[in-house]
């Protein structure tokens, strides 16, 4: 059978996320999980791999169902390490599960499947001319993710709401501040669940682009 690597910048493996990946892929493929920081406490990350003033933050989920915040520069090496790992396993389809922007990863021979190279441009299409809403887990991503879009002619309207906290004062937070002022909303983190999808769409009645679920359907293509 062939396989589909995917690395999480959390901890694998990703219950949450893998179900969704696993439906498109409808058992065609098997799902090798991953994850930049498997093997390590929430203490040494929350030490070593903090994100200092000006570096560009990530949040990911660990085993234990705990969040935590990253530096994307700290983490870095260690992804590429891990895009190592799943070449020499033979692995020839990489996902990363993370819809953040990576300068400069690369692979010696597999195709490394990007979410910041598809979701910008996909969504542009989807969202025309219309008002864009953009979630995100962290306050500190509205700044940095509005270049990821703005290429595309995209100007996004950001509101904040973690995927995992159980933030349900949150995405109503989110929602309220949405409804009014966008046409069409994207959950721009790997984290956002169907669930989640549902419910934001329900409070603002409006479409919710669900991220991990357009990398999904198309990764899925390509098996």
């Amino acid at each position: 059978m062939k396989k589909l690597g995917m690395i999480t910048i959390g901890q694998a493996p990703r219950t949450d996320i893998a179900p969704i990946i696993e439906k498109y892929l409808d058992g065609r493929a098997e799902l090798v999980q991953v994850g930049v920081l498997d093997g390590m406490s929430k203490e040494y990350i929350e030490q070593y791999l903090s994100p200092e003033k000006d570096d560009y933050v990530l949040t990911s989920r660990l085993v234990t169902n705990e969040s935590v915040i990253m530096s994307r520069e700290k983490i870095k090496p260690i992804l590429q390490e891990k895009i190592a790992y799943l070449e020499r396993q033979g692995i020839e389809q990489i996902l990363l599960l993370c819809t953040g922007v990576f300068p400069g990863l690369t692979t010696s021979s597999s195709h490394l499947i990007e979410p910041d190279h598809i979701i910008p441009p996909t969504v542009k299409a989807l969202v025309g001319d219309r008002r864009f809403g953009v979630i995100v887990p962290l306050h500190e991503q509205m700044e940095t993710l509005y270049p990821k879009f703005s290429p595309f002619g995209l100007e996004p309207f950001f509101a904040v709401a973690s995927p995992y906290h159980q933030d349900k004062a949150g995405y109503a937070d989110a929602a309220e501040k949405l409804k009014d002022n966008v046409d069409i909303i994207l959950l721009d983190c790997m984290g956002y669940t169907e669930e989640t999808r549902k419910v934001i769409s329900i409070k603002t009645g409006l479409p919710v682009i669900l991220s991990n679920a357009i990398m999904a359907k198309l990764t899925s293509e390509m098996i």
